[in-house]
């Protein structure tokens, strides 16, 4: 659920990023790193011809996927709706739900559950953003998406085409936080009723305001991440 913290003064190493437009970029990114030697017909080098040689260009490989992070508080006597995601020891400011972190989540408390959890799968806006580098299954938003979060409704916590007549969430946003969404499994197997919907991973809204239940991430951090998720990535909350 979508509706901010400090700059982080020591970010992940850098991962390579490619468009998605170029496809053939993308399938390099996703193999191991190799380097390669590209013959050049024809070059230029201020202004003049150069004959026939060769350009040694490394092609940047696929980022190894994190088997866990964890998602955490700030230290105590800091706001409770500022955490920070922990990966490879390395810290990234996040914004968590406006009434923290809960173990007994329940739908419109405005907390992030706590537990392990999964990403299923991750959504991003085509018309906005390049499809992401990612283990996960990439999927287009489309016009008309909805998530239901009516407990009544047999398709609470789930995908739904709008219009319907049960409360849910707009996927295609126009504040661009849902630009890239990372679908947690929580309450999906089995869905219980009024235990909490649309927990998601998006982008922050401003300097990391509190969310509905989420975790929000600045955007390029979120790509980062994306970079070094799959569906066997352990996401504890603690």
């Amino acid at each position: 659920m979508a509706p901010r913290a400090s700059t982080l003064t020591q970010g992940w190493s850098e991962m390579p990023y490619v468009p998605s437009r170029q496809a053939k970029g993308i399938r390099q990114a996703l193999r191991p790193c190799e380097t390669k030697v590209l013959p050049l017909r024809d070059v230029i080098v201020n202004g003049n011809g150069v004959k026939k040689k060769t350009l040694r260009t490394e092609t940047h490989g696929k980022s190894r996927f994190a088997s866990r992070l964890r998602v955490v508080l700030r230290p105590a006597g800091q706001a409770r709706q500022h955490g920070w995601l922990i990966l490879d020891g390395r810290a990234v400011p996040v914004a968590l739900g406006r009434a923290g972190i809960r173990a007994d989540k329940r739908e419109g408390d405005g907390a992030t559950p706590r537990g392990i959890w999964h990403a299923r799968e991750v959504r991003y806006r085509a018309d906005r953003v390049p499809r992401p580098i990612t283990g996960l299954p990439a999927l287009r938003t489309r016009r008309g998406d909805g998530w239901c979060d009516d407990p009544r409704d047999g398709r609470y916590n789930c995908l739904v085409r709008l219009p319907v007549g049960a409360s849910h969430e707009e996927m295609w946003r126009e504040d661009g936080l849902y630009d890239l969404v990372v679908v947690l499994d929580y309450n999906s197997c089995p869905r219980r009723a009024w235990r909490g919907s649309a927990v998601f991973m998006h982008i922050a809204r401003g300097a990391f305001e509190p969310t509905a239940g989420c975790v929000a991430f600045r955007p390029a951090d979120l790509r980062r991440l994306l970079a070094r998720l799959n569906q066997a990535t352990v996401i504890e909350i603690i």
